[in-house]
């Protein structure tokens, strides 16, 4: 995780540009909008597809394929629109989080495989090796039949290697996969990392969801146009905010304040898929949120994957919090830590930790950047990746890139949200919900 894979893909691409070939990259929902952001940071020449829309809207994308370098689809539109793709051929077919495949009897498998293309990539942050069937299942879709089919497969090395624990078929296999495999490590390429490589991960909501934001946006426009007709733009900041923030717990989760909510949240997703590829990668991860009944949802998930974590939030007594943070450092059975930003940001010590994920960006940016500091500071002996989460087509977004623009505003020493607010033009503000 974050040792160049996609940036080495996106430099092959690249070099592709110029024969007008066209590829494919498929992953999960959580990451084709990442995808497309980081073609946009390291290259400006690769004409990028998102599959995406209904499915009338999805077919025409896909039958305009060639006129563009890369489409990116989702193992899960993929599945819908396979028949789409039968007579359609591509340069460079790139399977990302190749994990979904390990299975071969899925659907995810058996529509990657598929489709046609010259040349095969699957990447993936889990090492490959942990299974020998999920291996078989991979290799099965960059070099088809070279590991043999999947019962001969299983004599000749599952078997022996499970059963037996057979070193000599062990190594017989590593070597007819090494010269295939580039595997990176973080404790082989250090050298190669920056100290704290911050990431803004884009996510989309959930067709609910995404209702619900656009029915409450409508409503926050003509509120705020009565609001500015009958009052001062100093007596309406308050409101303002109030609307704000509304807007911002859609894009985190709806119910956090609709009680009868029962769909999901693109952004948790994005979470969870974080957390659990971290975990398979053996990392620990500080999740960090404003909003302390986020943690709730989040507490939900984890338990249904049994994975085992901590909280931390305003009302946790002085001593339990020391006892946690000393556990959480020795104790490599509890990988997460859920932290309120207000209350966790600052006096801890989470060296043990080598991934933080800002759940809902907070505009003050010194106080995520002291949040993050729980792990980056002296004691930590890993590179530590920084993951921001930002729902795409959104208010966090329209923030996130006011505050690209306005350096010296990210940079101001803010208390609270309210600070932000004053420091923002009528104008500004009325930009965030168009």
């Amino acid at each position: 995780m974050g040792l160049g894979k996609t940036l080495q893909i996106i430099a092959l691409l690249a070099s592709e540009v110029k024969n007008k070939t066209t590829s494919i990259v498929v992953c999960p929902s959580t990451l084709v909008l990442n995808w497309k952001a980081e073609i946009e940071k390291w290259s400006n020449s690769i004409k990028v597809l998102i599959v995406r829309g209904t499915a009338e809207e999805r077919i025409k994308k896909i039958n305009n394929y060639q006129n563009y370098d890369l489409v990116i689809t989702s193992y899960d539109l993929l599945k819908r629109d396979i028949d789409n793709y039968n007579d359609k051929y591509f340069k460079y077919i790139i399977a990302d989080e190749a994990q979904y495949i390990k299975n071969s009897l899925t659907q995810n498998a058996t529509s990657l495989k598929s489709l046609k293309g010259e040349i095969k990539f699957a990447l993936t942050g889990t090492p490959i090796e942990n299974s020998v069937a999920e291996l078989w299942s991979i290799f099965d879709f960059i070099m088809p039949g070279y590991l043999y089919n999947y019962n001969k497969f299983k004599k000749k090395f599952e078997e022996p290697i499970l059963k037996l624990e057979d070193k000599e078929v062990l190594t017989r296999l590593k070597k007819l996969i090494s010269p295939f495999i580039l595997r990176r490590v973080k404790k082989d390429v250090l050298t190669e990392l920056p100290d704290k490589n911050i990431t803004i991960m884009k996510n989309e909501m959930d067709e609910e969801q995404q209702k619900i934001y656009l029915s409450y946006l409508a409503q926050t426009k003509k509120e705020i146009a009565e609001e500015l007709n009958d009052n001062s733009f100093e007596k309406s900041k308050f409101k303002i905010l109030m609307l704000l923030t509304r807007l911002r717990q859609i894009c985190c989760h709806p119910s956090l304040f609709l009680e009868n909510y029962k769909g999901s949240s693109g952004k948790l997703k994005q979470c969870i898929d974080l957390v659990t590829d971290a975990i398979e990668s053996g990392h620990k991860i500080l999740i960090f949120s404003s909003y302390t009944s986020m943690f709730e949802i989040i507490e939900n998930e984890l338990k249904k994957l049994k994975i085992s974590y901590f909280k931390l939030v305003g009302d946790t007594p002085v001593s339990k919090r020391i006892e946690m943070v000393e556990n959480f450092n020795n104790n490599e059975s509890v990988k997460v830590f859920l932290i309120s930003l207000k209350a966790g940001g600052t006096g801890l010590n989470l060296t043990s930790a080598d991934i933080v994920i800002h759940y809902d960006p907070w505009w003050n940016v010194s106080s995520e950047n002291q949040a993050t500091d729980r792990a980056y500071r002296i004691g930590q002996k890993n590179s530590v990746q920084v993951y921001k989460l930002i729902t795409s087509d959104s208010i966090e977004e329209k923030i996130n890139k006011m505050q690209e623009r306005k350096e010296k505003l990210s940079k101001d020493i803010l208390s609270t949200e309210e600070t932000f607010i004053s420091k923002m033009s009528k104008e500004e503000i009325l930009n965030l919900f168009e």
